[in-house]
């Protein structure tokens, strides 16, 4: 099936800023279906989907816990809705982002509260399992040369919209 005749998949994604204006990268360590990695581009920052009906910010929030395990956040900002085509897909069509020609993300700015040892991408939540190996504060401007290349118009313009919290 074309990927034309697709929706996108409502998601949000997350920047999550400390005090010195970096942003959490987490490492991916695993494909997911049409979510691909490749070597050296595997790392992101936290992102994922809008159940029905729910809040896109309680969908932030909710995510970057599941992720991460992180609630000491406070909401900065937030984008306009972006978009992101997944690379061409030949795995099982039953697999759950077949369905999807890519993701719309609504993005969010946050700025951490807490201190580093609440950060732990490896433990499982919400019967989530876990996707993210490692994690590490990164400046803004270099996140986008991290990840994927069919991600990487979104990230530069998160990018260019969070600029501000990143100083």
């Amino acid at each position: 099936m074309s990927n034309d005749n697709k929706p996108y998949r409502p998601n949000v994604g997350i920047a999550l800023f400390n005090a010195d204006g970096r942003v959490l990268i987490c490492h991916r360590f695993k494909g997911d279906g049409p979510e691909i990695i490749l070597p050296g581009l595997d790392w992101q920052m936290p992102q994922g989907g809008v159940d029905e009906g729910e809040n896109l910010r309680d969908t932030a929030m909710r995510e970057l816990w599941e992720e991460t395990s992180v609630t000491s956040a406070d909401y900065l900002g937030e984008t306009d809705w972006l978009t992101y085509e997944f690379p061409p897909y030949d795995g099982p069509q039953t697999h759950r982002l077949a369905k999807f020609r890519g993701q719309r993300q609504k993005w969010f700015a946050l700025r951490f509260t807490g201190k580093d040892d609440e950060i732990d991408p490896l433990t499982p939540r919400n019967d989530q399992p876990a996707e993210f190996d490692a994690w590490r504060w990164e400046r803004l401007d270099r996140v986008a040369d991290l990840v994927v290349p069919f991600r990487r118009e979104v990230y530069q313009a998160v990018a260019k919209q969070f600029a501000p919290f990143a100083n």
